[in-house]
């Protein structure tokens, strides 16, 4: 089998969507099939391209087996809605025109958050006469509509029944949520046709292991309890409310680490300067190689998003890579993914963009050792739950089936 991937995100870069279709396109090499990823030059979220690429029409290079193809695309920072959108665009319309060169392909994928890639994959399905599945990792426009980002609601309207159309057309919609799915059945998407394969992590990558010594004593963490938020600093994360946690817990042998890039991050740190909170540490983006020694700082992990419905149907992916670091989780995301923490019992969950709470649960933690180890031990117990090779492997038999029934 001849998968073709599109995706505008691809290691180097190391957020959810390019950790999530590079390793389930390696384990799928690593099962006999062939992949090539259609992808651009590695920008994200910086809107710079990474030192040893360059924005040019076609470049190809091979990584794990997995033939990839970086077309040009208009490159701009994760910042703007607008130039965000003539991004995606740009990408769509390179994507299709190098997938003609892309010679005996079985399925197409076209992954979000944007849906633009899925429009892309259907356009490159029609003209090879192929399938193609929509991978859905996140419903947009409704996302956008959430953080305010977009309020014409002719164009919201517009959007949304692009979206519908690509649902119908897609031979398999994979959600990585169960609320994605139950909401689409609503919409009067076939519930047959949409799988349910989470996030997940690499577990060979992301496991316990010391704090590291030289990152600790550089960062000024010695003997402090830290709290790290590590992932994308955007509208929709309200990172606010860590730092309103910091300005309270000052004086309290707490440090909390930011870790990563977006369109708030300026912001953050200027509001961080203007509290003069000399227990908040920022690290920009670092490699993927280098994660975890900076996820090894960390006493517990805190994952934050805004308080409104939508969220409550999203997984944030550094929930499994917390929990395959056996780090506990303080979890102020509402919905299914606080149920996962509450089943697995990795940690505690409180309300989104609730200080007060947060600060409690890091007290809590900190004063009580034993409770913190017992959430370490169950943390890596239910990291078993989302290997992600097991994961991939779920997702090939899918693909399979979906060129088999062909």
């Amino acid at each position: 089998m001849h998968v073709l991937f599109l995706t505008d995100n691809f290691p180097p870069e190391v957020n959810a969507p390019a950790s999530r279709t590079f390793e389930h396109c390696r384990e799928w090499v690593k099962a006999g099939h062939t992949v090539t990823v259609v992808t651009c030059a590695p920008n994200f979220p910086k809107g710079k391209v990474f030192d040893g690429y360059r924005n040019k029409l076609w470049q190809t290079e091979t990584v794990e087996g997995i033939r990839v193809i970086r077309v040009w695309s208009y490159i701009t920072a994760n910042e703007g809605f607008l130039r965000r959108v003539l991004d995606y665009q740009s990408y769509m319309l390179s994507a299709i025109v190098a997938s003609v060169f892309v010679r005996k392909v079985d399925l197409i994928i076209g992954t979000s958050p944007q849906f633009f890639t899925a429009c892309a994959a259907y356009v490159v399905s029609r003209y090879k006469f192929r399938p193609y599945i929509f991978e859905l990792r996140d419903l947009w426009p409704e996302s956008i509509k959430a953080v305010g980002a977009m309020k014409n609601e002719r164009a919201i309207r517009f959007l949304e029944w692009i979206e519908m159309f690509l649902y119908r057309k897609a031979a398999k919609v994979v959600s990585v949520t169960r609320s994605f799915k139950d909401i689409l059945v609503r919409r009067g998407i076939d519930g047959g046709k949409i799988e349910v394969i989470t996030n997940g992590v690499d577990i060979s990558q992301f496991k316990p292991r010391p704090k590291d010594p030289e990152l600790t004593a550089k960062l000024g963490m010695t003997g402090k309890f830290v709290a790290g938020y590590i992932g994308t600093h955007g509208l929709a994360h309200g990172l606010e409310t860590l730092l309103e946690a910091a300005e309270r817990l000052r004086g309290q042998d707490f440090v909390f680490l930011f870790l990563g890039d977006g369109a708030r991050k300026e912001a953050l740190k200027q509001m961080a300067a203007e509290k003069k909170l000399d227990n908040v540490v920022f690290i920009d983006s670092v490699s993927k190689a280098d994660v975890a020694r900076y996820w090894s700082l960390l006493d517990v992990s805190v994952i934050h998003l805004k308080k409104t419905d939508l969220f409550t149907t999203v997984i944030p992916s550094k929930l499994f890579e917390s929990m395959g670091m056996g780090l506990p989780v303080l979890h102020g995301v509402e919905g299914e993914s606080a149920d996962i923490v509450r089943e697995e019992g990795a940690g505690i969950p409180f309300e989104p963009e609730n200080a007060d709470e947060l600060c409690a649960a890091l007290q809590r933690l900190k004063s009580n050792p034993a409770e913190l180890d017992e959430f370490r031990a169950r943390c890596l117990k239910g990291a078993q739950n989302y290997d992600r090779t097991n994961l991939a492997l779920r997702m090939m038999k899918i693909l399979e089936n979906t060129v088999a029934r062909r």
